[in-house]
């Protein structure tokens, strides 16, 4: 096997659950080869560097091997090798996510008064 449609191996390799949001990822730009975005069809070959951009992180892979069946999870992640400064940023990227406390606003009970919709609004940044 020469190459495999990217969209497939990126299903196959469990980084999306079907291919369809695999293809939508390309062609909404958030997957590239070699720092050029890729079209779902473009075929990949073992040795390609991907940036997969995902709402965990950036994924910076190498490509190992191709599959065209979806197989288990230990199967796919022999299918690439993710570089060590990728792996580095996406942990601190969820340490600092952590960190954050969630925005939380506490009401006594029942819907906002007219006061707190304002106090909201102005968070938000809407002005009437």
């Amino acid at each position: 096997m020469e190459g495999v449609r990217i969209d497939k191996w990126l299903w196959a390799a469990r980084f999306y659950k079907t291919r369809s949001q695999a293809a939508d990822a390309c062609n909404l730009g958030r997957i590239e080869c070699r720092g050029v975005a890729v079209k779902a069809s473009r075929e990949v070959k073992p040795g390609d560097m991907l940036l997969i951009r995902k709402g965990g992180g950036d994924f910076h892979v190498e490509v190992l091997a191709l599959s065209l069946m979806r197989g288990p999870a230990a199967v796919a992640q022999t299918l690439y090798r993710e570089t060590e400064e990728s792996k580095a940023m996406r942990l601190k990227r969820a340490e600092e996510r952590k960190m954050m406390a969630p925005f939380e606003i506490s009401w006594q009970e029942g819907k906002p008064s007219k006061k707190d919709r304002r106090d909201i609004d102005k968070l938000r940044g809407r002005t009437f």
